[in-house]
């Protein structure tokens, strides 16, 4: 499998997308402090070599609403219940990332201004134009959205160049290559790829919402060390989205 070469375009401003699992390490559960630790680090490398950067976590290792759904909990409910699993991620890189001597702000969809600010658009642009990392926390603050959704539409207003969703393997690919040997990565898909062939990298509505603002998604393994500044120089293998392969 070769790995996605060439250079990135030059960009300024980025999101980064990193899933709740992404946190547990090789747990099953919860979260590993030393792989926040280590994305924290990739974080700062980013920071450090001139991008302005802003994330969106999930809170999967902690509460899934739509799992809790199946079981028969009230699906808004369990929703909620999974947005706060989100702060307290958001809340566990933010102490990794000022360990890293990086200036941070935790923005909330949902109020809590003991330990996060209101999520407010023109303040988080502010932040980012001041050299600070903004963590994004309670996705959208409305239940039935997916934090991938969050991501979608917290890089469109914030006017990035970039989505970037890091994940438990490195792209896309044409089923699960965890159960299936023969999985194939793609190295670039369009949107309409993506929605057709119901490949499961994003939601529809997340997928949707970058197309209508031509955002383009890169799609890595950000349990391998280093991998997010390596992807940021165009190297590594990955999965790029955009309108037109």
């Amino acid at each position: 499998m070769t790995a996605s070469t060439g250079e990135m375009p030059p960009r300024k401003r980025v999101l980064l997308k990193v899933s709740g699992e992404a946190l547990m390490g090789s747990g099953a559960y919860g979260v590993d402090q030393q792989t926040v630790e280590r994305i924290a680090a990739d974080v700062a490398e980013v920071v450090r070599s001139g991008w302005e950067v802003c994330l969106v976590v999930g809170g999967g290792n902690i509460f899934r609403g739509l799992a809790a759904a199946a079981k028969g909990m009230d699906r808004a409910q369990g929703d909620y219940a999974g947005m706060l699993a989100t702060v307290i991620n958001a809340l566990l890189l933010q102490n990794a990332l000022e360990g890293q001597d990086l200036p941070t702000r935790v923005m909330s969809a949902i109020g809590m201004s003991a330990i996060a600010e209101p999520y407010i658009r023109r303040r988080a642009v502010r932040h980012m134009e001041k050299g600070r990392v903004v963590i994004f926390a309670a996705g959208t603050g409305n239940p039935f959205f997916t934090t991938d959704t969050a991501a979608a539409l917290r890089a469109a207003e914030m006017e990035c160049d970039v989505l970037l969703k890091g994940t438990q393997v490195d792209g896309v690919y044409s089923a699960d290559p965890k159960h299936d040997p023969s999985a194939v990565r793609y190295e670039e898909l369009t949107y309409m790829d993506v929605l057709s062939n119901q490949l499961s990298v994003m939601d529809a509505a997340a997928i949707s919402l970058a197309r209508e603002n031509r955002l383009p998604i890169i799609v890595f393994n950000i349990g391998e060390p280093g991998s997010f500044p390596r992807v940021m120089r165009g190297e590594g293998p990955f999965t790029r989205i955009i309108e037109t392969a």
